[in-house]
């Protein structure tokens, strides 16, 4: 089906509440991506949608005025060339390679995880993907329960499982990000729990991942914690260098919290349970 691209340009704070409120009241999936001192706020929505309505109505539940946009149609056969001329096979780190389904793997000997650009967030291109994806390739523990929460694509939980964690969790309240994440984990061979937050059995994990945005980050920093064990690490991305200081805050009471890494104006924050 085709689809309407929605872009704006906002400050960066402007753009994490609006790619919030546009998530909430209808786009169907949201991506932020730096542009100059600005964000580059960049929305999917289906073809019978109104623009004008939508950005209007996440500007007046973020409480900005309505900003300045611009629309183009994407039709299906555009979304893949697009993608394919786009996506090509990324090195990340050492050891890993993020290879869409038309290219062949460069490296033979490399762990190489099979990924198509889609709907659901999380390709590795983006540079608070990497950051978390080159955490996994020095961290990840052979016995070590996994949960990425907030999932997208799936592709920080398949990496887990590749580099060979014991048990890995993937959630997300998208049902969309579920299908899309328990797909792309049978493509690549490895077993996830794929579940909604609410269907996830009891139980703490030795790695929390979580790549989101730096105020749903704070918010869940409760559950995050009740989800980590004594002694166990989070990892947070999706956070812009400049909120990088107030999420390790919100973290501190649970945490040994701090800035792990930094990508492009992008933050890595985490740390061991207290």
């Amino acid at each position: 089906m085709p689809w309407l691209s929605i872009t704006l340009e906002l400050d960066p704070q402007q753009a994490e509440a609006l790619s919030e409120a546009l998530l909430e009241t209808g786009a169907d999936s949201v991506a932020l991506d730096p542009a100059g001192a600005q964000m580059r706020v960049t929305a999917l929505a289906g073809a019978g949608a109104d623009p004008a309505a939508l950005v209007a109505r996440a500007a007046a539940a973020a409480g900005l005025p309505r900003p300045a946009f611009t629309v183009a149609r994407l039709e299906d056969a555009d979304w893949v060339r697009r993608s394919q001329s786009q996506f090509g096979p990324l090195q990340v780190g050492d050891r890993l390679w993020i290879v869409p389904s038309w290219h062949t793997p460069p490296d033979p000997g490399a762990i190489v995880v099979r990924l198509d650009p889609g709907l659901a967030f999380g390709t590795g291109s983006h540079a608070s993907t990497r950051l978390v994806l080159k955490y996994l390739e020095k961290h990840v523990r052979k016995a070590d329960r996994v949960l990425d929460y907030g999932c997208g694509s799936g592709i920080l939980a398949i990496v887990a499982a590749k580099l060979g964690a014991g048990e890995v969790a993937a959630v997300d309240i998208d049902p969309q990000a579920l299908e899309t994440a328990a797909a792309n984990a049978s493509h690549n061979g490895v077993g996830l729990r794929v579940a909604a937050p609410e269907s996830l059995p009891a139980g703490k994990f030795d790695l929390v991942l979580a790549n989101i945005l730096a105020g749903p980050l704070i918010t869940l920093e409760p559950l995050l914690a009740a989800r980590t064990r004594k002694g166990g690490r989070i990892v947070l991305s999706g956070i812009l260098e400049s909120q990088a200081a107030e999420v390790a805050a919100a973290y501190a009471r649970d945490f040994d919290s701090g800035v792990l890494a930094l990508e492009e104006g992008w933050a890595l924050v985490g740390g061991e349970r207290k």
